[in-house]
């Protein structure tokens, strides 16, 4: 795919791809704009059309045209390839080689699901029944359903597969599509659906009975477009005012997501029939770092909102929770009660650790000896994915005072009970913001600094990267004498090196806890020895 993106590059200059989100100015050579991420005060996001790169010096990314609209609109590299393919006039299967069938075969199953998209909508313009459903019962508006493509599949068990063979597509086709039943008839019928779109259009649909019935919801199995532990319901209508307004609201339900839009919250997105994954977090932390959960706080709430905390740290996720919904079940009866209710809800979070906490302490009698101990047990259990040392140690405090006791025995406890039954550990490799920020600049020092001697960096050689690093030098110590560069690069270089050694004694305790409640001594040693060489480096 390499010539597909050289081709698309050259046709596609880097301020026209990102001048469709933010507003650039001219800087001398440059052009200038506002993060689309929100986050700075200033003009901080430099783009470079001499070298088709650019960087936001606030929320240290960069990259070319395919990482800029990666970020911006949460999706995929491939997603990006073809969106971009699609604005340059580009046919990727021209490129394809091995691919061209599979991209024939998605390109086919796309059409099959577009048509039946359009079908459904027909469909709910002539059956008043369903419309008395959606407009009256639901309350949806015109411009909401015409926003989310609503539709009705009717009760004929072979209306689409007749349309869709009289299109001219095969069986095989639709069943790639998801859209039959084990029988060969329709999937969906007398239902109201409503489609799964992203970047690329229709890749599924979830169908809600109109009465009575079971399942209550029935989606698209997964298939060739369709995986629900990457799905972000509603994104694609939402990302605009995510990466405006700077936060995401997770709702659980579908219905929750677009009364929350019709409502004016359209931050709003929901994972579709499944629990949130690492790959759903990851997609909605490329858009903003600050997620509200809007989970019910039942106990399936509170194990949803712990597995969120788990995956939050490591992305560099700054995790809330809505919870005041006035009595509400969930947002979308509180909106049917009055919008309003539901726009101030979203704006009172609070921090998941501390709505988690609350949650453990309702459950439990704290002044007995067994209701401290389990207390403990899942409060410390939980305050391991708390990766910011500081935040930590408050938490730490906080439950300290609650049971009367000490940090330390605390600490304690955790090491004799950390071992035994713990959540699952995510681990990443990617770097918090402020460091990558200093990264950066270390490497541009030594590129186009001249600087040596810095030790423990290594420098990529891709070419955009290598770009990337010439517009950071350029904006940040252009015109410095060679002296104050090499300074710069030790004073860097020094607080680079104790923030990563903090990071990796920080690992190795977590190790050591493991080891020394396993009764490993001979690992706990190794382990010691290591912290204690980190400790005087």
């Amino acid at each position: 795919m390499d010539d597909a993106k050289e081709e698309i590059r050259a046709r596609l200059p880097v301020e026209d791809v990102v001048g469709q989100y933010i507003e650039l100015k001219r800087a001398g050579r440059s052009l200038k704009g506002r993060s689309p991420w929100g986050v700075d005060k200033t003009p901080s996001f430099m783009v470079s059309p001499e070298k088709g790169i650019w960087h936001d010096f606030s929320a240290n990314k960069g990259g070319d045209i395919f990482t800029f609209v990666m970020e911006v609109e949460g999706i995929s590299f491939r997603e990006a390839l073809e969106k971009l393919a699609a604005q340059a006039g580009v046919e990727l299967k021209r490129y394809a080689g091995g691919d061209r069938k599979v991209a024939e075969r998605k390109k086919r199953v796309r059409e099959v699901l577009e048509l039946a998209c359009r079908y459904y909508q027909f469909c709910l313009t002539k059956n008043q029944r369903i419309c008395d459903y959606v407009f009256k019962k639901r309350g949806m508006n015109r411009g909401t359903v015409q926003e989310f493509r609503i539709g009705y599949a009717p009760q004929d068990g072979q209306a689409l597969v007749r349309l869709l063979t009289k299109r001219g597509y095969k069986k095989e086709e639709m069943e790639a599509a998801g859209v039959l039943n084990r029988f060969g008839g329709d999937l969906f019928r007398g239902r109201m659906m409503v489609p799964f779109i992203d970047v690329g259009g229709v890749i599924g649909f979830t169908a809600r009975v109109i009465d009575q019935g079971e399942p209550k919801y029935l989606n698209t199995p997964e298939t060739l477009l369709f995986n629900k532990g990457r799905f972000v319901f509603g994104l694609a209508q939402a990302k605009e005012a995510i990466r405006k307004n700077g936060f995401v609201v997770i709702v659980e339900g579908n219905m929750d997501v677009i009364s929350s839009h019709q409502a004016g919250v359209r931050e709003a997105v929901a994972t579709s029939g499944t629990a949130m994954t690492e790959n759903h977090l990851k997609a909605l932390s490329r858009l903003t770092v600050d997620v509200r959960l809007a989970y019910d706080g039942d106990e399936a709430g509170v194990r949803a909102t712990e597995r969120a905390i788990m995956m939050a740290g490591d992305l560099g996720v700054n995790l809330e929770v809505i919870s005041d919904y006035h009595g509400a079940k969930d947002p979308d009866e509180l909106i049917q009660c009055d919008p309003e209710l539901w726009k101030e809800a979203v704006q009172k979070h609070r921090p998941a650790v501390d709505w988690l906490l609350d949650k453990y302490e309702e459950n439990l009698d704290l002044n007995s000896g067994a209701g401290k101990r389990e207390y403990s047990d899942v409060a410390m259990k939980l305050l391991r994915y708390v990766r910011d040392a500081v935040e930590r140690k408050h938490y730490e405090q906080l439950v300290a005072r609650k049971l009367d006791c000490s940090v330390e025995d605390l600490r304690a406890k955790r090491v004799d009970t950390g071992a035994r039954k713990r959540l699952k550990k995510v681990t990443t490799t990617a770097l918090p913001d402020y460091l990558k920020g200093m990264r950066d600049d270390l490497e541009a020092l030594m590129v186009y600094g001249g600087v040596t001697g810095i030790h423990g960096v290594e420098v990529a050689q891709d070419e955009t990267r290598l770009k990337e690093l010439e517009l950071i030098f350029e904006a940040r110590y252009k015109g410095w004498a060679p002296e104050a560069l090499e300074q710069e690069a030790q004073a860097l270089l020094k607080r680079y090196k104790q923030e990563m050694n903090r990071r990796a004694v920080e690992e190795l305790q977590e190790r050591l806890a493991e080891a020394e409640a396993k009764g490993d001594e001979r690992e706990a040693e190794e382990i010691l020895r290591q912290i204690m060489a980190l400790k005087r480096a």
